[in-house]
């Protein structure tokens, strides 16, 4: 979340079709961004699909779909959203470039899910910076771009103005943290529970790279105490309890703990945390020290300083812009 992000009150989101879309793909911004209000103050999104061919467009289902607009529509956009790409060897005709390049120029944010990171990499608009795409397409992209630093352990990379996933479902991730930066926590959620989502997934691309993990009873040990933890959030939790917890030795938690969530414990935690305090945060008027007391930091300093590493900005100026109307 960035407290200097100052939307429209209609905002645009221009999502690019192309012949050969995969209809899933195609779908995961319109459903993120199209769904309908949450809370009566926040205008829904307004959606644009802008065909990269005029006329209609086949899709990878067999079915073709009609865009509303061609390109240009993207000139108009405040999220631009290119939601895949036919391949990842595949150029991307000079039109579309040109098109993302100018939307980027006035200040657009840009999305690229999945092998969409590939159009936005030969546009030039990831020099420089950390981004995600499925992993199977992470080298050919590394090796392709040596200026772009690919992560192929991660969900998703926010790097500002700029926005890239891994693939498939992660673009559901990428898509409602973006929704969460503009509307906040609350409504993210609220959102998710909707399109019955997960409003936020633990981990990286690691856990689906072709090693699947035999089904065991630790899952469903993990499951149970991850939600124990999720509703004791304010108490101390050292690794040695909980792994007395699910009767486990330290050495055989922390490997089955990262297993299963993708991260250790305290990166778990602390996000855990954080997600707490912004709720309480924009749903509820307990003063920052009370908040910081019942996420789990103790005191109003460590969730200041927590706060402002993970979102740029203080717990209160957050709550000003997410629930303007709340006491001092």
């Amino acid at each position: 979340m960035r407290p200097q992000e100052h939307l429209p009150a209609a905002p645009k989101v221009a999502v690019v079709a192309f012949d050969g879309i995969i209809p899933f793909h195609l779908s995961v911004p319109c459903l993120v961004f199209g769904s309908q209000a949450v809370r009566a103050e926040d205008p829904c999104f307004e959606i644009l699909v802008c065909g990269l061919q005029a006329g209609p467009l086949r899709t990878s289902a067999g079915f073709t779909i009609t865009a509303q607009r061609d390109l240009s529509g993207l000139e108009e956009a405040d999220i631009v959203v290119m939601p895949s790409w036919l391949t990842a060897d595949r150029e991307a005709p000079a039109c579309l470039l040109d098109a993302l390049r100018r939307a980027y120029a006035r200040g657009a944010t840009i999305v690229g899910l999945c092998l969409g990171a590939f159009p936005l990499a030969q546009a030039g608009l990831l020099d420089g910076r950390t981004v995600a795409t499925h992993w199977e397409a992470a080298g050919l992209l590394a090796a392709r771009y040596p200026t772009v630093k690919v992560d192929q352990h991660v969900l998703y990379v926010d790097e500002g103005q700029v926005l890239t996933s891994a693939g498939v479902a992660a673009g559901l991730d990428c898509c409602l943290h973006l929704l969460r930066r503009l509307r906040g926590a609350d409504y993210a959620n609220k959102v998710a529970r909707r399109i019955l989502i997960a409003p936020h997934r633990d981990g990286g691309q690691a856990q689906f790279i072709d090693r699947p993990l035999p089904a065991s009873p630790a899952a469903g040990r993990f499951s149970e105490l991850l939600a124990w933890i999720d509703a004791h959030l304010a108490e101390e939790h050292s690794i040695d309890a909980l792994a007395a917890r699910v009767a486990m030795s330290r050495r055989n938690f922390t490997r089955h703990f990262r297993q299963a969530t993708g991260t250790t414990v305290k990166q778990w935690l602390l996000k855990q945390r954080l997600l707490h305090a912004q709720r309480l945060l924009e749903t509820s008027e307990a003063s920052v020290e009370r908040v910081a007391q019942a996420a789990g930091f103790g005191n109003a300093l460590a969730l200041r300083q927590h706060f402002r590493s993970a979102f740029r900005t203080s717990p209160s100026d957050y709550r000003k812009r997410f629930r303007p109307n709340a006491p001092a």
